[in-house]
C-alpha cells in the first residue's frame, strides 16, 4: 500500500515550489552542500530534496529543521502572524448584539 499524494491547486503548488527554491538559494548563499544541511537537520538527503522541490508531502518538522540549520527559524514564527481576514471577521462579530446568558438562580 503506497502513500497517497497531497493534491494542491496549481497556484498552491507554485507557492510551495517557490518556498523550496528560496530555501535552496539560502543554502547555496551559505555555501552549504545538500549533504551538510541534511546531516545537520537530521533528515535524509532525499527528504531535503523534497523540501527544496516544494513536495507537499514533507512534514512541517522537516521544514523547520532546515530553517534552523540555515538560521531562518524566525521566518517560521511569522506564518499567519498577520491575518487581515481573520481580524475583519473578529471585528464584525464584536459589533453583533449578543444576548445575555440567563441568570443563575439565587442560592439560599
Amino acid at each position: 500500500m503506497g502513500r497517497s499524494s497531497t493534491l494542491l491547486l496549481p497556484k498552491h503548488s507554485r507557492l510551495l515550489a517557490g518556498v523550496g527554491e528560496n530555501l535552496r538559494l539560502a543554502r547555496l548563499r551559505r555555501k552549504l552542500s545538500a549533504r551538510q544541511v541534511a546531516e545537520r537537520a537530521g533528515i535524509s538527503r532525499s527528504t531535503l530534496s523534497k523540501v527544496e522541490n516544494g513536495d507537499p508531502s514533507t512534514a512541517m518538522g522537516n521544514l523547520l529543521q532546515v530553517l534552523v540549520v540555515l538560521g531562518l527559524e524566525q521566518d517560521f514564527g511569522t506564518l499567519a502572524q498577520d491575518d487581515p481576514l481573520g481580524r475583519k471577521l473578529q471585528d464584525a462579530r464584536l459589533t453583533e448584539k449578543r444576548s445575555r446568558a440567563p441568570r443563575r438562580p439565587a442560592e439560599s
